[in-house]
């Protein structure tokens, strides 16, 4: 999801370091990359650089700085290649053991999304992590480990791998998993796997992160997400603390191919979106009748702040970024208090892309 303004208003940069000669160098340095499409955003890192050295900063926050920029740095690096290619995460506690039910559940959906052409991301950690990446092969994932002091190893199946990326914070961590990621099977976990489900379905309740297939994966006879589910229903919902359509936001299966087809088939009719202006655009795999333009206005009108969905061309934003251009769209003044409704518009549009396959 992406609201980049257009080339011409890119070149109109504000932020300075208030010195004109070491402006003057910022903007020479940044001409020097020959990156001449981003050198405004370049210029824009080089003055934070400079006034960080200009300000009151002590040592201790230059290397907390310093350490986040690099680490993302690398992973940029390291998930280029696979910029292609569909990815999924998977969490869960790396206190389970090999052979328990929750690891052969991890283990086989890691085996059936590799299957279907995607990758896998995990914690590289023992456990759940392991098991995807076992069941994924290391050549279909990657590892994104944070160091401990109590557990700073990578799993053997991803501890030689060039996709083996050591995190020291775990907020530049979740960044990554959330950036790269097209989808999330959650299983059994403790406090971490909590802290990321709660924050996962955070960031896409209020627009932060672009919706994605959300999957509560547990193993036959475990009620681990059931009774997730029931307190969520209980004391959230009931309470008037989330609304009831944010449980569409996810989905809950004992079955591990369940759970892979969950996630594909969220992509079925779906692509991607981007904000171009006020305006949210949907990019879509497959035309939209004029029948089916009606039923999605009276359906989802609630998502609207005015007008209607309708279809439109590329905007100028996306054709000079060449944004997928070639999809069909569809463009709404979207109500951005209703993104789990959003996800109920994408569900319909999956659905009905489905049963015009079959």
């Amino acid at each position: 999801m992406s609201s980049d303004p257009t080339p011409e208003r890119r070149s109109l940069r504000r932020y300075r370091t208030g010195d004109t000669d070491l402006d003057a160098a910022v903007e020479e340095l940044a001409a020097a990359t020959g990156d001449v499409d981003n050198q405004d955003l370049l210029a824009e890192l080089l003055v934070t650089t400079v006034r960080l050295g200009q300000e009151d900063v002590d040592r201790g926050e230059l290397k907390l700085v310093n350490s986040a920029l690099k680490e993302l740095r690398h992973s940029f690096a390291v998930f280029a290649p696979y910029r292609g290619v569909r990815k999924a995460t998977i969490f869960g506690s790396a206190r389970i053991c090999k052979g328990d039910p929750a690891y052969l559940a991890a283990r086989a959906f890691g085996s059936a999304i590799a299957e279907r052409g995607w990758m896998v991301i995990t914690g590289a950690g023992p456990g759940i992590m392991a098991a995807g990446i076992e069941g994924a092969g290391a050549d279909r994932s990657f590892g994104v480990n944070i160091q401990l002091p109590f557990e700073s190893e990578a799993n053997e199946f991803i501890s030689d791998d060039p996709k083996l990326i050591n995190f020291r914070y775990f907020f530049t961590r979740k960044v990554m998993f959330m950036k790269e990621s097209h989808g999330y099977a959650l299983l059994p976990g403790g406090f971490g796997t909590m802290d990321e489900a709660f924050e996962l379905l955070t960031l896409m309740q209020t627009g932060k992160s672009p919706l994605a297939p959300v999957v509560l994966l547990d193993p036959p006879e475990s009620t681990y997400w059931a009774y997730w589910t029931e307190f969520v229903e209980k004391e959230l919902v009931e309470g008037g603390l989330i609304s009831s359509a944010d449980l569409s936001l996810v989905f809950a299966t004992d079955d591990p191919v369940a759970a892979a087809d969950h996630i594909c088939d969220f992509y079925n009719t779906y692509h991607s979106m981007r904000y171009v202006g006020k305006r949210l655009v949907l990019r879509l795999k497959r035309e939209i009748g004029d029948e089916e333009l009606e039923q999605l206005n009276d359906q989802f009108a609630d998502l609207l702040v005015e007008g209607s969905i309708e279809r439109c061309e590329p905007s100028a934003s996306e054709v000079a970024d060449e944004d997928m251009v070639h999809l069909m769209r569809l463009s709404m003044h979207f109500d951005r208090h209703a993104h789990a409704r959003l996800r109920q518009l994408i569900d319909a549009l999956n659905r009905s892309g489905a049963a015009a396959s079959t």
